[in-house]
């Protein structure tokens, strides 16, 4: 089985298990996340790979983090998560990429990123849920954050903090690559019904 086939199935298991935890109906969880109640059928039923914009507003949706979606195979104090393991969500054909490090459930989802972008390159992210907070750190190059069509200039050494329940994109806007490492903290979901 290739590692696209075992994310697949991996995602499908999640899904309906995280879904039923939350006792969400597909109709449910399809108006929460803004994704087609089909595309929700087609993903449980491993017959689909979803873009990451997709796999996001599940998660958001169902208050775990992407981590937690994509494999809850986590120990139960200490997990180590092997730079092999680590999940490339996002990638250009100029080098830039994001990936996902490791996340936790503990207090609501929490996420730690990896990023790096090209010059020229950019990648926007749609609002996550209200109470949703994202810390980042550049080590390298600039930033340049674009929150709610507000654009601040992030230089290498300099932390930023922000509500991420609004539209937000990280761009390099600079001659040189930029690193960073991100943190997204998003507030617990309660079951329906709660």
């Amino acid at each position: 089985m290739s590692d696209l086939d075992q994310l697949t199935q991996s995602l499908a298991r999640n899904l309906k298990r995280w879904r039923g935890e939350r006792g969400f109906t597909l109709d449910t969880l399809a108006a929460r996340a803004g994704v087609s109640r089909g595309m929700i059928i087609q993903i449980e039923q491993a017959r689909t790979n979803p873009s990451v914009g997709t796999t996001v507003k599940l998660a958001d949706a169902l208050g775990i983090s992407i981590t937690t979606l994509l494999d809850h195979e986590q120990g139960p104090h200490v997990r180590l998560v092997p730079e092999i393991q680590a999940v490339r969500m996002w990638s250009t054909e100029a080098g830039s990429a994001s990936t996902l490090l490791v996340g936790t459930e503990a207090g609501g989802p929490v996420e730690l990123w990896s990023w790096h972008l090209m010059p020229g390159d950019s990648s926007a992210s749609d609002p996550h849920p209200e109470g949703t907070v994202e810390l980042l750190h550049v080590t390298a190059g600039a930033l340049t954050l674009v929150v709610d069509g507000e654009a601040h200039t992030v230089p290498a050494g300099t932390s930023a903090a922000f509500e991420a329940h609004v539209p937000h994109s990280y761009r390099n806007d600079g001659s040189e690559p930029t690193d960073l490492t991100m943190v997204v903290s998003i507030p617990p979901v309660r079951r329906e019904g709660r």
